[in-house]
């Protein structure tokens, strides 16, 4: 006869049921846990739950449009290299953000979105302010989006999107959420320990190396993956190494290089036969972190010098996919680099020529607007080596490479799509990551207005930021762009004066400090006090 065996107490075969609290409290301490404490916005009411009893180891960054706060997470993600949270409101609200949204897309921008939705309840009425097709909306121009099947699943879903963010290649990703999800219980998530790397093929990498190590004369091609990898002195070291003259690749939004340094070879323009020209004479040509290449205008003929051949270290999968020549190797930039360093020292090669020295920009004649030269030279001489310039002022830019060279690394941000209206947010979320350093908009007169609007945000939060304003009255650019299309000197151009803007005006209303400078006698001392102001400054200086 078998003995009956009693079975044990429930409470050693049952664990404790997870304690559930809301949504709410599960996504805060889930952001806590990826060391988020901002959230950047512009709320409508179908996010006001989502700020209940909010936290005080919060801060709420407001931004007055949509996309002006796209736009200053976006800045503030790049300074951190930590992915930023931001929250819209349904349709309109992603809708209006989108230009940015693009932006973040390009610049490889980790970024969770949190769109609201209207109560679930309702949702099969069309309601007033809902999003009809909320995952959608946003593509392609998100990594990933997703509306979770129940209220219970947000957790998880917000994540999964950082998660997603954050590994290479970096980018904005957007979560729907409806508007009563928020009190809903759940059970909590755990942070978990998520690689966002990649090891570049290590086969891949020794051929690259061995054709580096063979070439004659080597040419690198330096992009914005170098800084946003923090690989920036070991791009230096290869650079010195092997003695390669070093350029950076068209239409990149980071530093990449010292722009002072002995093998610094100058800028590559988004031209096809432009590129191979000023590539001719090297044997080897090494794009690293960068496309090769970004063409804006049509071209023909090879992408690269005759004799030349092209090798390529990039994060992106897609931009090694259509790259038209060349080896490619994918994967994290720092340790690519890192590994190449590791081989055997090269034969020792001669210095390439250094580059020609610039010219000296001199101030106007008397009675005459300064050149853009002339003022980005003076800005060049009083701004701090360590003070960051966020740019977007296309007619200035190639100025700008030639007299505000920058010199160290995560110095310099600017859009990397050509979409306007990021750098005078991008400038604010800079600011906030960066609480030490001064930062610097340069902005032209037509950009600026894209997204004025962040002037008021970087009054209310007193930030360090000194604006300035190249006022030349006209979108410059697409005037210089005209002749591509057979516009003749003389044709009048629709659509690109801009008059009777004062910028001023506008910086007082939202409640910065502001000054006018016409005379370039007076440009030094106006961008000294504009340099020393506390909190945010605009200085407008009008050009030719």
């Amino acid at each position: 006869m078998q003995a009956d065996i009693a079975p044990p107490p429930a409470t050693s075969l049952t664990a404790a049921p997870p304690q559930r609290v809301s949504v709410r409290d599960a996504v805060l301490d889930l952001l806590r846990g990826f060391g988020i404490h901002t959230i950047f916005g512009n709320p409508g009411s179908t996010e006001l739950a989502l700020f209940l009893d909010f936290p005080d180891d919060f801060q709420y960054v407001l931004g007055l449009q949509e996309s002006v706060v796209v736009g200053m997470a976006d800045g503030y993600a790049q300074a951190t290299h930590n992915a930023s949270f931001v929250n819209l409101h349904s349709a309109a609200g992603v809708g209006h953000a989108m230009g940015n949204i693009f932006t973040a897309h390009k610049n490889r921008t980790p970024m969770v979105i949190t769109a609201g939705q209207q109560a679930r309840a309702i949702l099969p009425f069309d309601p007033f302010l809902f999003s009809g097709q909320a995952t959608e909306l946003p593509k392609p121009y998100v990594k990933w989006s997703c509306e979770p099947a129940r209220a219970e699943d947000v957790p998880l879903a917000i994540a999964r999107a950082y998660y997603i963010a954050m590994q290479e290649p970096r980018g904005p990703v957007l979560v729907s959420i409806p508007a009563d999800d928020w009190e809903r219980l759940t059970e909590p998530v755990a942070v978990r320990e998520v690689a966002h790397t990649m090891r570049p093929d290590p086969v891949t990498l020794a051929h690259i190396g061995d054709a580096l190590d063979a070439s004659q004369r080597p040419a690198i091609v330096v992009g914005a993956a170098i800084d946003r990898g923090q690989a920036w002195s070991e791009v230096v070291q290869l650079a010195e190494r092997h003695n390669a003259r070093v350029w950076v690749a068209p239409m990149s939004g980071r530093c990449s290089f010292p722009e002072d340094h002995r093998l610094f070879a100058g800028f590559l323009p988004a031209m096809r036969e432009k590129i191979v020209q000023l590539l001719g004479g090297h044997d080897f040509v090494f794009a690293i972190g960068a496309p090769a290449f970004t063409y804006h205008v049509e071209g023909a003929g090879p992408h690269l010098p005759a004799g030349a051949t092209l090798a390529q270290l990039i994060e992106d999968p897609s931009v090694a996919a259509w790259t038209p020549v060349g080896t490619a190797a994918v994967g994290n930039i720092r340790l690519g680099v890192q590994e190449l360093l590791q081989r055997p020292a090269p034969r020792t090669r001669a210095l390439p020529p250094p580059r020609a020295a610039r010219s000296v920009a001199l101030p106007p004649p008397a009675g005459e607007r300064m050149s853009c030269a002339f003022v980005l030279q003076t800005l060049a001489e009083l701004r701090a080596p360590d003070s960051v310039v966020v740019e977007e002022s296309p007619t200035a830019r190639p100025v700008m490479h030639g007299y505000l060279p920058m010199l160290q690394s995560e110095t310099f941000y600017t859009m990397c799509s050509g979409g306007l209206g990021w750098s005078m947010p991008a400038a604010v979320g800079v600011a906030l990551a960066k609480p030490q350093a001064k930062v610097i908009g340069l902005i032209g007169d037509g950009s600026s207005m894209y997204s004025i609007q962040a002037l008021w945000s970087a009054a209310q939060l007193k930030l360090p930021i000194t604006y300035i304003i190249l006022n030349n009255r006209r979108y410059a650019a697409l005037q210089e762009f005209a002749p591509v299309f057979g516009f003749q000197p003389g044709d009048k151009l629709q659509g690109t004066d801009l008059r009777d803007i004062d910028f001023v005006a506008l910086a007082q209303g939202h409640g910065c400090q502001g000054a006018r400078v016409t005379d370039a006698t007076q440009l030094r001392d106006a961008l000294q006090a504009a340099l020393a102001a506390p909190g945010p400054f605009l200085l407008e200086v009008e050009i030719a």
